[in-house]
């Protein structure tokens, strides 16, 4: 069986396809392909309210493939879901309805709650006990939750997230809230160590040393974000070979991981290779098995 999991983004839409595995009782999920591609919805609508004409094309036409692509790996069942840019747009659910009606892919807009709820379902597959932050970043928002001993105990979404940054566009006195946030839910006398998903610190932690094979430090980590920029655009494009879209925000994104560590007392943070796409995927196979 393969199933599939569409990720509409603020700065990429992603499609990945994953076949369902099974061995003696226990399920899990290889992936098969995996397409990204850098709609920059965000630009948009952080900066004019609306998705332009322009990039519903781009994203009609995006649409169309991947749904060529699912059809080519005879997939049983998807689910498609947009995030923060598609629904702060005032033309966003005009959108979804006109793509539903062109290429029969329906795609659901998600709040913050339930785009947490969605990460955090595959993310807790990979604690410990102990206490954690999770911090997910994104184009148009960061979602942060905390973790003891693999159990939620606090989750809040902010608006404020890489391409905001990039834009200027952040929500006024975000940085501060976060702050109060942390300081308010993450417990002072208990060790933290922080979670990160999202494709920024999915690139970066390919680039710095790591502490373990799925771990890093926040000084190694600031090390590298002030290293790619020392680099100019253009350089991190040609010398570094960052994709010109992730040249760009990577800094930003950065700025968030590294402040939210610091205020939270963070010296590590783990990285595994999930995120939103993954929780979908999860959630579809669990929707097929009913």
């Amino acid at each position: 069986m393969k199933i599939a999991a569409i990720d509409i983004g603020s700065n990429a839409a992603r499609l990945q396809i994953s076949s369902v595995l099974h061995d003696v009782g226990f399920t899990s999920f290889k992936k098969v392909e995996y397409v990204r591609f850098p709609l920059r919805l965000g630009h948009d609508v952080f900066n004019f309210g609306s998705i332009t004409p322009e990039s519903e094309a781009r994203t009609l036409k995006l649409m169309q493939c991947y749904k060529l692509l699912m059809e080519l790996h005879e997939v049983e069942g998807y689910m498609a879901c947009a995030t923060s840019a598609m629904r702060e747009s005032s033309n966003g659910d005009e959108i979804v309805e006109r793509i539903a009606k062109s290429t029969g892919i329906k795609i659901h807009i998600i709040d913050g709650t339930r785009e947490a709820q969605l990460i955090n379902n595959v993310v807790v597959q990979a604690l410990e006990d102990g206490q954690y932050l999770h911090i997910d970043v994104g184009g148009g928002s960061t979602e942060l939750n905390v973790y003891f001993n693999r159990r939620k105990i606090a989750s809040k979404s902010f608006k404020i997230g890489s391409v905001r940054l990039l834009e200027g566009k952040e929500s006024k006195g975000a940085w501060g809230k976060i702050e109060q946030w942390i300081e308010e839910n993450v417990d002072s006398l208990e060790p933290v160590v922080a979670v990160g998903t999202g494709g920024n610190i999915s690139k970066l932690f390919n680039l710095v040393s790591k502490t373990a094979e799925n771990a890093t430090s926040l000084s190694e980590l600031q090390r590298m974000r002030d290293y790619i920029a020392s680099f100019s655009q253009f350089e991190r494009v040609n010398k570094l070979r960052l994709n010109a879209d992730r040249a760009d925000v990577i800094i930003p994104a950065s700025d968030i991981y590294i402040s939210v560590m610091k205020w939270a007392g963070a010296d590590k943070i783990l990285v595994p290779d999930l995120g939103l796409k993954d929780g979908i995927i999860q959630l579809v196979y669990e929707k097929l098995k009913k």
